[in-house]
This record gives structure tokens, sequence and C-alpha cells, in this order.
């Protein structure tokens, strides 16, 4: 039985735990092999080590998407190791909590190069890639807080707008190269990116409570179930999509 990526070469950004994590997986069982990138190279190698263990094909690669140089010796070298990049799924980001008077302008800085220019960097690295065989599907973490506005989060919700904005223009842009951009816009799912939200509200049985109370399906998203999103981008089931903000959040954004 085939997969919907057989064949398929994707590079994942921030792959070592949580929404990256499950998606390279999840790819992988579809039949891509898989560059699995993360800042921390031990956690790149468990996300390969569970992909090799259910008979997938991955690489480990340690990558610091804040180093342009960096970005752009990894799209070389998994291009001059595998010959493409069919899927590049540019997930590393960051959540900075706190409103205009508590976000420092060094964290907004930081914010912005992890979950805007970085994006931009690297999908500028892949596009020639894309170009030269024929197309090709890029797929930028967003997040619901792209698509509206949360309490306390200026740093988060301006960066994750710009990159919706950004994913949309590329979009229009490549359209007829067949080169895809969309955004995958999670809500609440039980990560340890959370931390952010759990310290704005005062602890996890408050964060708990939230995810109850205001979630329309009462609970928080398994990292699983927004993987069979970035699956679908990934793939031709896809095909005809191009410029979607995926919002994947159980209907809090309603």
């Amino acid at each position: 039985m085939t997969g919907c990526l057989d064949g398929r070469i994707v590079l994942v950004t921030g792959a070592g735990s949580g929404i990256g994590r499950a998606g390279a997986i999840a790819m992988a069982r579809e039949g891509a092999t898989v560059v699995a990138t993360d800042l921390d190279p031990a956690l790149s190698q468990a996300t390969c080590d569970a992909i090799f263990a259910s008979g997938g094909k991955a690489q480990p690669l340690a990558l610091d998407v804040r180093d342009d140089a960096a970005m752009a010796a990894c799209v070389a070298a998994t291009l001059a190791r595998h010959g493409r990049i069919d899927v590049l799924h540019s997930h590393a980001g960051i959540q900075i909590a706190g409103r205009l008077e508590d976000v420092t302008p060094d964290q907004m800085d930081l914010a912005w190069q992890l979950n805007v220019r970085a994006h931009f960097v690297l999908a500028r690295a892949v596009l020639p890639a894309m170009r030269s065989q024929g197309g090709g599907s890029v797929i930028v973490t967003a997040s619901n807080s792209g698509c509206q506005y949360d309490r306390g989060m200026i740093s988060y919700a301006t960066t994750k707008h710009a990159a919706v904005a950004m994913v949309r223009q590329m979009a229009a842009d490549y359209a007829r190269e067949n080169i895809r951009f969309n955004a995958l816009c999670p809500g609440f799912v039980d990560t340890p990116f959370n931390a952010g939200f759990e310290r704005q509200m005062g602890g996890r049985s408050q964060l708990e409570s939230y995810v109850r109370d205001t979630i329309p399906m009462g609970r928080w998203a398994t990292p699983e179930e927004v993987a069979d999103g970035i699956v679908f981008l990934a793939s031709d089931r896809s095909s005809f999509v191009t410029g979607l903000a995926l919002v994947i959040d159980g209907g809090e954004i309603l």
C-alpha cells in the first residue's frame, strides 16, 4: 500500500517536539523522506529514531533558524543529498507573552525573526529548486492567533498575522508555477509551547479551565490531529489549495 507522499523529500524545522515532530512522523508514515531539523540535535535525532522504528526514512540535522547561513546550508545539503525538496514545513517559532508595555523591543525583534523572517528566508531558499522541478508545497506554521486577536499577546498575534499575510502574498505570486504556499493555524494543542499562555493565565489549572470553557469542542487538539492537516497541505490531496490559512482549533476562532 502506497502513501500519499511516496518518494517526496520533506524539510521540516522545529521537528524535535510537539506539532513539528508529529507532522514529521506523519509525513514519513505516508512515504516521505523527512529531513528533520531542530535547534536541539538530540531532539532531531529522537524524531528520526521514531520514524526509523516505524520503517520510515529520515535524516536528522541541527538547525538554528535565526542563522541565515545555516538555513542556506541546510537547504543546499538537502538538495545535494536528495536532489529535490518537494515540501518545506517551516514550523519553528516562539511565543512571547505580554502587552505593549510588557514586551521589550528586543523581544519583539526575536518574535519577528522566528515567526516571520525565518519563514521568509527558508521559503526564498527552496524556491529555485521547486521552480526547477515544476512545483512544491510550502507550509508555514502560523496560529489561529494569526486570524484573531489574543489579549496580552502583542508580539505573538502581530507576527502570526504577518506570517499569514506573507503566505497569502507568496501564494498569489507563485501559483502559476505550481508552488503552493499555505499557513497552518492551530489553536490550543497540549505541548510545551503553551508555556506563555499558561504563565499569562496564572497556571496550568487556569489554562485547563480556559480550554474547557472557551473552546467550543471543550478540549485540546492532539499533535496528531494537527499532523493530519500537515499531510493534507503537503500532499496532492490539496493540489488546488494555495493561500489558505488552515485553522485547526476546535472552533475557538468562532
